[in-house]
């Protein structure tokens, strides 16, 4: 669920999808699924996510950006989790 900002996604067949505040959306799981998300606006994207991952499964996968994808729309950026388990966030 998006708690506030607006995330904008390049899905892995090229089309766009646009989540603002209030908005959920399932991401599936796999390789076949890769995706770039961005924060296109001014206020920070904050999102609740519900993993549903097998033991041991990563959250996330390293992979190159797609083919023509530019540097500026690719850079790097380091995003922040916040814990919903009040021991893990302490």
């Amino acid at each position: 669920m998006v708690l506030a900002g607006t995330l904008t996604r390049v899905l892995h067949d090229r089309t766009i999808e646009v989540h603002t505040t209030g908005t959920t959306f399932v991401e599936p799981a796999g390789i076949g699924h890769i995706h770039l998300g961005h924060n296109l606006g001014t206020e920070p994207v904050v999102l609740y996510v519900t993993p549903a991952l097998p033991a041991g499964t990563p959250f996330a996968i390293p992979a190159p950006a797609p083919a023509g994808a530019t540097q500026a729309a690719c850079r790097s950026h380091k995003p922040s989790y916040l814990s919903a388990d009040p021991v893990e966030a302490s």
